[in-house]
Formats: structure tokens, sequence, C-alpha cells
């Protein structure tokens, strides 16, 4: 057999192995992800994460996706709408915005909201005024090329009362977002939606494939008066399911650089597990170090994570000839990997 030709049966075996992965479903599996030499999930930087330095006035909101990659070495962005509240309407700001993403090489993924109303008001002329005022803010994420607005799924009543109220705002908001091709995901942001069977319920209701979760590792708590919180894991696996992104939530770290509170090495095989290998974004909230430096601490340990869960297996194709003993192989190394 001359060289050329097997270079062609070669380049023939490794399609066709790469075809079979397809139809198996083995894409969306992280065996797959990290076969074809990309990380198990990308990192991006939440604003919120800079709040106090974006409030004191030492951070402006335009400068955040610079200071994301010069400083952080993040290639995308989520904003909050409270640090440019008054702008999302203003064309030339939005411009602006975009401009500067894009000369830094950063992505716009999208914007958290707060204060416009609640989506699961039990008045239902304030439930439509909240619905209509997240309006603006649908348009002015289309406009940065976002995915996505992050909503709030506030309520008052029963726990069945809630949900129904709360399905129909995002139901109406969805549908309104869907004409701009944007999702609208809800956040676990306390009350009932820190209770992840409730917002799971609430999801079902609403059975729309543009209204998705957004689970926070760390806002579980039920109650703030008492403390009392969901269980975090339980909530994330309950929420994973309709999950368009994903909160990585920090406080404080301990000696060896680990989240106190929340063992991201369980947390993340939660997130791997769903089919998610998007992106991953860091929340920095801690007190003792501060924001640049907690950002950091949040992004080491992510990197940290994402190396200890990528199987030491994930090779190229070619080093399994396409052959029936290297995929039995390659089947119980997923397995472990997955378990």
């Amino acid at each position: 057999m001359t060289q050329s030709s097997s270079r062609r049966d070669f380049l023939k075996q490794t399609t066709a192995f790469s075809a079979g992965l397809a139809l198996s479903g083995w894409a969306g599996s992280a065996f797959a992800t990290t076969s074809l030499n990309n990380p198990l999930f990308e990192i991006s930087l939440a604003e919120w994460s800079l709040h106090r330095a974006l409030k004191g006035g030492k951070l402006d909101n335009l400068d955040f996706a610079k200071v994301t990659k010069e400083e952080f070495g993040i290639n995308a962005v989520e904003y909050v709408n409270q640090f440019f509240k008054d702008k999302a309407r203003d064309k030339k700001y939005l411009a602006e915005m975009n401009q500067r993403a894009a000369d830094v090489g950063v992505k716009n993924l999208l914007i958290m909201i707060d204060g416009e109303g609640a989506l699961g008001d039990p008045d239902p002329k304030k439930r439509t005024q909240a619905i209509k005022n997240h309006h603006q803010w649908v348009e002015a994420a289309k406009t940065l090329g976002c995915h996505s607005i992050r909503v709030n799924a506030r309520s008052n009543g029963s726990y069945k009362e809630q949900q129904k109220l709360a399905a129909d705002g995002l139901r109406r908001l969805t549908n309104f977002a869907a004409k701009y091709g944007i999702n609208v995901l809800v956040e676990n942001h306390g009350g009932l939606s820190s209770n992840g069977a409730w917002l799971a319920g609430v999801m079902k209701m609403v059975n729309l494939p543009g209204c998705g979760t957004l689970p926070d590792f760390g806002n579980f708590v039920l109650d703030r008066k008492t403390g009392e919180e969901y269980d975090r894991y339980k909530g994330v696996k309950e929420l994973m399911p309709y999950a368009k992104a994903v909160s990585a939530k920090t406080h404080e770290f301990d000696k060896d650089g680990n989240e106190i509170k929340t063992d991201y090495v369980k947390m993340m095989k939660i997130v791997l597990d769903a089919g998610y290998h998007g992106y991953v974004g860091i929340e920095y909230e801690g007190k003792k170090l501060d924001e640049y430096a907690g950002i950091k601490a949040s992004k080491k340990l992510l990197l940290k994570v994402r190396e200890e869960l990528t199987p030491e297996e994930a090779v190229a194709p070619q080093a399994v000839e396409c052959c029936e003993p290297g995929r039995r192989r390659i089947f119980r190394r997923r397995r472990l990997f997955r378990r």
C-alpha cells in the first residue's frame, strides 16, 4: 500500500468515526468536547463581581469589557443593567459598548435585569407593566449581540399560586423576546426561586424553548431571617436541564484555593453531567479578598477543576482507529469520567 493511499484510508476512517460519534449522541458529551481539543466549559465574568468598583466610581461600565480581558484574561462578559440603567434605549451608548468589547475581542453574553418589577406580581396590571419594563432590555440585548437576559421570578402567594403567576409573566415575556431571538433566563435569586423544585416546576409550566434557567451555585437562601437554605447541589441538579448559562458564585477560599461553601468539583460534575459545556460565569461576592483578587482566585479555581475533570483519555479520534476494541475501551473510560 502506498503512503498516499494509507493516508486516504486513515482520513476515511477518521471521518467515519467522527460521524459515528455524532450519530451516537457523543457530540454533546464531555468526551466528545475534549476529544475535539475544546475545553469542557468556557469561563466568563459577571459584572456584579466588580460592583463595588462600579458603584464607587472606580470603574465605568464602558470599561468593563476591557478590564475583563486585560486584567483577567477572560473573553466573555455578563452585564448587569443597574450599571447602565438609563441607557437601555440609548443607541449611541450601546454602540459604544459593542465597539469597546469588539476592540478587545470580548463577547457579550447576556444582561442581568433587576429593578423592573415582579414578573409574577399578583396584581395583573403590575405584572403586565413589569413585562413591558423588560421589553427595552430584550431590545438592548439584541443590539449588544447577547443570547439572553436574566430575570427574576418574584411573586407573592402560596407555593402553587406563585408558580402560576411567575409562569404567566415569563411566558408572555419569552414570547416577546422570541421575536428578537433572545432567551429569558431565570436565576435562583431569593424567595421561592431559590427552591430548585419550585423553579423547575415553573419551567415546566412555561414550556417554551426560549425560557430557561441560570443556576447560581450560591443563591439558595430561602429565608434570610432564619438563614434556612435549600440544598445547593440538589437545586443545581434540578435546574440544569433548563440551563442556558451558569453562575459560579464564590465568596471565600481556603489555603488550597477551594471555595469554602461549595465543593466545586462536585458542583461542576453536576453541570457537566447535564450535558452543559457552555460559559460558566464568575460571580465573586467575597469580602476578604478585594474584587480583583477574588476574581483571579475564582478563575484559578475553575481552571483547576476543569483540568481535574478533563479525562486523560481525551485524545484525538485517530488514536482508536475506529476499531471495536478501541471503541469499547473509550466507552469504559467515559463511564468512569461520568460517574
